[in-house]
């Protein structure tokens, strides 16, 4: 009886410990990214599309006061995208096209992100948060909000026994790993020059690529998946100033409109004002408004539109289009 009444209190401790060690953890990681005036992160991005796997390097800079400067790197075909908040507003440039599209966005406030502190820390807090141990993790198993993606529903944030961050791993609904974030580096007080987040000192710091730029379109590139009951119903090929341009119209139960043209690089670095939000695809970053997706891959811009298509589904004839071999 003796020995029972150990074992009961033993475990009643461990359990109380175990609360304690995740409202502690949780805590201390918050309470760090909190007081920390900036941060340099550094890591590996996947993302993954069926068997199909995007891989990116990953750069963070963040200075408090909501400066955020997000360095995407493709390492398929070696092209940079960066997302950046200052004073102005949100952009997405792209200096291969010595181009930007600049949005009045509550990003990155508005959904979960996978690679900033600050939103892994709001996933943390949120309600049905779980912890696990193993020999050499702890895992938080957490809620996602991702309002142009209703597929993904959780994520596991893994730290080490320190209490380090070391990797995130976002699932779909059907419990299937979509994104995964692995941490290579965090400095919690880095020091940026006072133009580190300013358009002039990013664009001026790029590395020019050069743009191929393709006269002509060899072959239409046709989305896999198409909303049922709809289809394509009309194609036209025109010649612009630098290449061609492909209008398709589909139609039937969820009809919707996609311009397929070649992409060709400013003389000067122009600024495009949109009403969109930044939205992440597997090979790019797009711009997504109620009613519009557009994105540029491998040299060629994509608009698609339509009044009925939710953006999920936007969203879904537009990564089908990546599942392609050229496209990769």
């Amino acid at each position: 009886m003796k020995k029972l009444l150990i074992l009961v209190m033993c475990c009643l401790l461990l359990c109380g410990c175990s609360k304690m060690n995740k409202s502690d953890l949780i805590r201390k990681f918050a309470k760090k990214v909190k007081n920390s005036d900036s941060y340099l992160l550094s890591g590996d991005l996947e993302l993954r599309n069926q068997d199909d796997i995007y891989k990116y390097k990953v750069e963070v800079c963040y200075e408090k006061n909501s400066k955020y400067k997000v360095s995407l790197t493709n390492e398929g075909n070696s092209s940079t995208q960066i997302i950046l908040k200052n004073e102005d507003g949100v952009y997405i440039l792209t200096p291969s096209l010595n181009r930007s599209f600049k949005f009045q966005s509550d990003w990155p406030y508005n959904n979960s992100q996978i690679y900033l502190l600050e939103a892994l820390v709001r996933d943390l807090k949120k309600d049905k948060v779980t912890m696990k141990n193993s020999d050499d993790s702890i895992v938080f198993n957490t809620p996602v909000d991702y309002p142009n993606n209703k597929n993904l529903v959780s994520q596991k944030i893994y730290f080490n026994k320190s209490g380090d961050l070391k990797k995130v791993i976002v699932y779909d609904i059907e419990d299937i790993p979509s994104m995964e974030f692995t941490i290579n580096k965090i400095d919690y007080s880095p020091s940026f020059s006072k133009d580190h987040f300013t358009l002039d000192k990013i664009m001026g710091s790029q590395d020019k690529e050069e743009v191929k730029e393709t006269l002509e379109l060899e072959d239409t590139i046709y989305p896999l998946i198409l909303p049922d009951n709809t289809k394509l119903a009309n194609e036209e090929k025109i010649k612009k100033d630098h290449g061609e341009r492909i209008l398709m119209t589909f139609e039937g139960d969820s009809p919707f409109f996609l311009v397929e043209e070649t992409a060709s690089a400013s003389d000067e670095f122009t600024i495009i004002p949109t009403n969109g939000e930044p939205y992440r695809l597997m090979d790019t970053l797009g711009i997504m408004t109620d009613n519009s997706l557009s994105w540029v891959s491998n040299g060629i811009e994509y608009y698609l539109v339509s009044d009925v298509l939710s953006s999920e589904e936007m969203v879904n004839i537009a990564e089908s289009i990546y599942a392609l071999p050229t496209m990769k």
